[in-house]
């Protein structure tokens, strides 16, 4: 077993312990729990860093080219994303939620091949570093968002049936929560447009047209109208609250599309070679 594989089987293990801390916290409402909640997850973050550098060591480049790499790289990156985000909020219930989101993305990279495999000639570039790290950061971005949507339709539902259960004690208020939709909305929606720039400039260099209409492409930009619509809304005719939740919930629907459902289903330059990666 190599070393990459060793730690990415001991990050899985530190990702599940953090998230079984911030679940009985959430659910047991102990304080104090959530501290070391946060501690496991800030040192599982390390620990996948430090797999992620052993990984780009042994295959020598950015290691985002397949399934198992790609599901690794989303996981740390919403990991990391979170624990910016909780820094001051300390939101129990979302970190919980994030926290599970990551670990079965880590599961699902478990149960792919994890071999590394030859670099298409045309993927060994400068650009994809680039490319790659401001796609995963808008997505993960995104993920919050959807997470902070989530929650801020339940408690918005208990609030109007007047039935408050557990959970609604244990959430941020909606104003917190449809704060935090927007911010996420104004960090990544930049991280989206610049990953897409990219992308098109890496095409050029690679393939010698900026846009080729391939599936990603057309699914990426179907994703970044969707989000441009709901930013639109938000600063010009005041979208707020549910709205704009429901709209966060759809967008990370398409974000989800485009980097999974694309990949694997519909053929073309950005499409796994296959499950075995």
């Amino acid at each position: 077993m190599s070393l990459n594989i060793l730690l990415f089987k001991l990050t899985l293990v530190a990702y599940a312990v953090a998230t079984a801390l911030y679940l009985f916290s959430a659910v047991a409402n102990k304080k104090g729990m959530d501290r070391w909640g946060r501690f496991a997850l800030m040192g599982a973050f390390a620990l996948h860093t430090v797999t992620l550098i052993a990984r780009y060591v042994e295959i020598g480049y950015t290691p985002v080219t397949n399934l198992h790499e790609s599901l690794s790289f989303f996981a740390w990156a919403l990991a990391g994303t979170f624990l910016v985000v909780d820094w001051k909020l300390r939101m129990v219930v979302l970190a919980a939620t994030t926290c599970t989101i990551v670990l079965v993305m880590m599961l699902f990279g478990s149960l792919v091949p994890m071999h590394g495999q030859e670099l298409n000639p045309a993927l060994d570039s400068f650009w994809l570093p680039i490319h790659v790290a401001l796609a995963f950061l808008g997505n993960a971005v995104f993920t919050v968002a959807f997470v902070a949507a989530i929650f801020y339709l339940l408690q918005e539902r208990m609030l109007k049936s007047k039935k408050f259960s557990a959970l609604y004690y244990r959430l941020p208020s909606l104003e917190t929560l449809d704060m935090i939709n927007y911010r996420c909305l104004t960090f990544g929606f930049p991280l989206m447009t610049m990953g897409i720039i990219s992308g098109a400039v890496w095409a050029d260099a690679a393939w010698g047209t900026y846009w080729s209409w391939d599936p990603k492409e057309s699914w990426a930009l179907i994703t970044w109208f969707l989000y441009a619509a709901l930013l639109h809304g938000r600063l010009t005719t005041g979208w707020r609250g549910r709205r704009a939740a429901i709209f966060a919930i759809i967008g990370f629907a398409f974000v989800l599309f485009t980097f999974l459902g694309v990949n694997l289903l519909l053929p073309g330059l950005h499409s796994y070679s296959s499950m075995n990666g």
